[in-house]
């Protein structure tokens, strides 16, 4: 339980920085229970790609001091400008550009999930 507690406090601590450097409509879905392989998405709308990278780097710049670590992923693509996923393991964080939130809905799509941004 204080294992899941450390990875919300991570999982909110990363939605806010992203809603500080300006990641739009920040939410932090606890979606733990609901799939086999996460328990929080941090999904944020960026304006750009140059807005996606000072996200990024900013997640980055934050994961030891919230014990998160990258999970490196095979892929024979690089992601594109709608939509960057960083793999944190029991976190993932979605930077998606406004067409892409709203083509996907990850909101709607994990309906049954709280927002902990909304929660606070």
């Amino acid at each position: 339980m204080e294992q899941m507690n450390r990875r919300a406090e991570s999982a909110l601590a990363l939605g806010k920085i992203l809603a500080e450097h300006k990641g739009g409509d920040v939410s932090v879905l606890d979606v733990t229970g609901m799939n086999s392989w996460s328990d929080f998405f941090v999904i944020a709308t960026v304006t750009s790609s140059a807005h996606s990278r000072g996200l990024q780097r900013h997640v980055r710049d934050s994961l030891k001091a919230l014990d998160l670590e990258v999970r490196p992923t095979r892929r024979k693509t690089a992601d594109g400008d709608d939509w960057t996923l960083i793999d944190l393991g029991d976190v993932v964080v979605h930077l998606m550009s406004k067409a892409a939130r709203d083509f996907y809905d990850l909101e709607k799509l994990w309906f049954g999930a709280r927002d902990l941004m909304k929660a606070e």
